[in-house]
Order: structure tokens, then sequence, then C-alpha cells
């Protein structure tokens, strides 16, 4: 009775069915407690799913379900420790609610054939025990969004199932262990938003399933070593912006094939723009269809992939569409040299940022074959030499930023370049023209009655009537 209007009470007719084995009332408007006497009839049910609605109040603990059952508790407002069963079960989640306290040390000795566990965005503490690691059968564990504490439990290691692993946002530190390097069928890797630091583990050459790399926004140091660039056929997403990795780019990375977002911005990176990085083969290519990532699919619930994105100078989370994202963002780096005409073939790239950078020479004409381009930021760099016409050939384009470069000349405000404002080409001194207030040279204005012309040269300035 999923999604039908039972609410807003507990359905109170529940009391006397007490052979129901499979019970979903799952977004049905139900507000308030679980009576008590729901679980003195809840031992029978298989399937326990009253996801999505407005249930509040503590749970009992332990959780008295049928042996292997599927508990769905998630998106209500539940609060209090988190509740054991008192049986094995096969799938638990609690996400999207206000569970609160440490994560049970004894969570692996009562539920050995989990399949499924979810504690995301509550309000837990503590670290990840060590007996996570003894659920042998696990697919799925996400426990983002959370304030855990501590080192990453080696033990996750032993999970040599697991095909997700989301620990992002919350205050975990110190190094990532060696032995995640042994979950062979890992597809999703969520680390960031935490304090974890040293270098990425060698072993994570191993990760060859790996669809998502996500370890952004924590104090990681070291060089982006170039095999990162080997064994990762199916690395779609791959974030390790916000840390302090150095050094040169690999140019390896143009053998990421399937590669959709690579985020390296807010590091020490140096050295240029590698030539290949415009062989990025999924890039390359525009993505008009969409395909809904997740991972993990286990009687009808999955794990939802979802990543920050940056674009159009704001932080975005792209999820049921992110799949149609293709982007590049490099910055806030100490790269320098010119900007490779070669990333002009990636005719599929929806986001370039290269802003805060050194990056030199001038934007290539051939800019234009980017038709799928809705957001370019070149600020803060030393380009030089005229705005190429053909950006305005860009009719996606919903942000533009040259600020603070060295261009010179004529702004081409025609066709959808005029739909951007002064700020865009801000801190341009060589820069004129609409949507400026600086006119061009070849502008004549007529004074007292003549036409008066105003040419400029670099030291000098010559007025004719």
């Amino acid at each position: 009775m999923g999604s039908c209007h039972l609410g807003p009470s507990f359905p109170a007719w529940l009391k006397s069915q007490k052979e129901v084995m499979y019970l979903d009332f799952s977004n049905a408007s139900i507000y308030g407690s679980i009576p008590s006497w729901f679980w003195e009839i809840s031992s029978n049910l298989s399937l326990l799913n009253v996801s999505l609605n407005q249930l509040s109040g503590q749970l009992p603990n332990p959780l008295n379900v049928a042996p292997f059952a599927d508990v769905d508790l998630s998106s209500n407002v539940f609060k209090g420790p988190i509740p054991l069963p008192v049986v094995e079960i096969e799938l638990l989640d609690l996400s999207n609610n206000m569970f609160s306290g440490p994560i049970p040390r004894n969570i692996g000795a009562s539920m050995p054939n989990l399949i499924f566990l979810s504690l995301s965005s509550n309000e837990i503490i503590g670290d990840i025990p060590a007996s996570m690691g003894d659920i042998n059968l696990i697919e799925v564990i996400d426990l983002s969004s959370n304030n855990l504490t501590g080192n990453i439990t080696a033990s996750i290691g032993n999970c040599s199932l697991l095909r997700v692993l989301d620990l992002s946002g919350n205050n975990l530190y110190g190094g990532i262990p060696y032995s995640l390097g042994q979950l062979k069928l890992l597809q999703t890797l969520h680390l960031s938003g935490n304090k974890l630091s040293r270098e990425l583990p060698l072993s994570f050459q191993n990760l060859s399933s790996l669809e998502t790399l996500d370890l952004g926004n924590n104090m990681m140091e070291g060089t982006i070593l170039p095999w990162i660039g080997d064994g990762f056929r199916y690395l779609r997403l791959l974030n390790l912006r916000s840390n302090s990795f150095s050094g040169e780019l690999p140019s390896k990375l143009s053998n990421l094939s399937s590669l959709q977002v690579l985020d390296l911005a807010e590091n020490k990176l140096s050295g240029t723009i590698p030539v290949s990085f415009g062989d990025l083969n999924a890039m390359a290519q525009v993505q008009i269809r969409n395909q809904y990532l997740f991972y993990g699919k286990y009687r009808g619930i999955y794990y939802k992939e979802s990543l920050v994105v940056n674009v159009k100078g704001n932080a975005q989370r792209f999820s049921k569409t992110l799949s149609l994202v293709t982007s590049i963002d490099l910055s806030g780096n100490n790269l320098q040299g010119e900007l490779p005409q070669e990333l002009t073939k990636l005719a599929g790239l929806v986001i370039l940022n290269l802003s805060r950078n050194h990056i030199s020479g001038q934007i290539p004409d051939r800019i234009s074959n980017l038709r799928q381009l809705s957001s370019l930021d070149l600020s803060n760099n030393s380009l030089s030499g005229p705005i190429p016409p053909s950006l305005s050939l860009l009719s996606f384009l919903g942000f533009l930023n040259l600020s603070y470069n060295n261009f010179l000349g004529t702004i081409p405000y025609t066709g959808h370049m005029t739909t951007f404002e002064a700020s865009s080409y801000a801190g341009n001194p060589g820069l004129c023209g609409a949507p400026l207030v600086v006119k061009c040279p070849s502008e004549a204005t007529p004074v007292g009655g003549l036409l008066r012309i105003t040419v400029r040269t670099n030291s000098l300035i010559i007025g004719f009537t």
C-alpha cells in the first residue's frame, strides 16, 4: 500500500492482521509514533517498509521481525540509539532519520548475513566498529553524513562482496587502509568530506571494477601517480578536489576511456595540461541517453549514485542526471603553459573550469567545437590575445567568466555573447566594447559638429579631427 494515503494516524486496523508477512506502508502520509501493539505482531514480517513518512519516537531494541527480513525505516524522524534486530536480517535501512549515539560494537555478530546497510544522514557518533568486517555477504555500506570519528577500520577490507562504500561527510581521519584494495568488486567509493590524510594506497590499483572514486575535501597529499590511468576501464567519476596533491598531471589519465567527470581542483598541481586530455573518449561523445546510476540493488532497494559538481560558479549535487554530466575542473592549482587545442576535441564537454591558474596563450578559435558547453571559467589566468568570435556559436553556454586575464581588443558582442554581463570580462584592461563601458578605438564620436576619431597605441593617444 505504498504511496496510498493511509494517514495521518498509524493504521489501527493492522492490529488484527496477525498473519501479515509483507508490509509496505511507504510514502503513506503517516505521522506520530508506531504503537507498541505493532511490535507484538511484527515477528512474522519478512518485509517491513514504512519509509518516507513522518513517523517519530524511539524504536524498540531489539527489533522484532522475522529471520532474514528486510527492514526499511528510512526517511522518517525516528530518534534514539540504533536498534538491532532480535534475529538475523538481510537489509537494514535507517537513513534520513535522527538516530544518535554510536554504531553498536556487535553489529557484525548481530547481522552476519546482512547484505544492505544504510545509516546515512543521521546523528551517529563514535568510530566504525571493527566487527563491520565480519559481515561477509554485505554489498552496500552507507554511513555517510554523520558525525563519525576515528580511523577507517581496516577490517572492511574483509567484505569481499562489497560494491558500495560511502563514508563521506564525517570526521574520519588518518590514512586510507591498504586493505581496501582487496575489494575487487567495489564499484563506488565515497570518502569525501572527511579529514583523511597521507597518500593514496598503492593497493587501489587492484580496484578494477571501480566506477566512482570520490576523495574530495580531505587532507590527502602526494602525487597523482600514473597508475590511476591504468586498469580503470569503468571509472566514470574521479574527484580529488580540495586536497594537497602536488606534482604534474599524468598524461596517462587520458587512458580512462569511461571518464566523464575529472575534478582535481583546489590542489597544488603544477606543470602543463597534457595534450593527451583531448583523448578522453567518453568526453568526446555527446551524452544523450540518461542512465540512472545505482549499485547494490537488492529486492528493489539500491544505492543511488550522486556527486557534487561545481557548475556555473556553484556547487550542485547531481543524481538522476549524473550520467549526462561531463566536466573537467582543474581550477585553483599552479598549472601553466598554454591551453591545449586538443581539448576542443571533447565535443561532449558540458563544464570546463581552468580558473585560478597561470595558463597563458590564447583561447583556441576551435573552442566552438565544444557545442555542449554550458559553463566555461577561464578567469584569473594569464591568457592573452583577442576573445575568439567563435565563442558566440556556443548556444548552450549559460555561464562565462573570462575575468582577470590579459585579453585585448573588441569583445565579440554578437549572438549568444550578448547574454553575458560586464563582470564576465572584468580585469582585462585591454578589452573594450559592449558590455563594458570602455569604448573601442574604432568607435567614432562627434566633437563640436566635427568627427573626432581617437587612435590608441600602447604608449600614445593621437586625436584626429
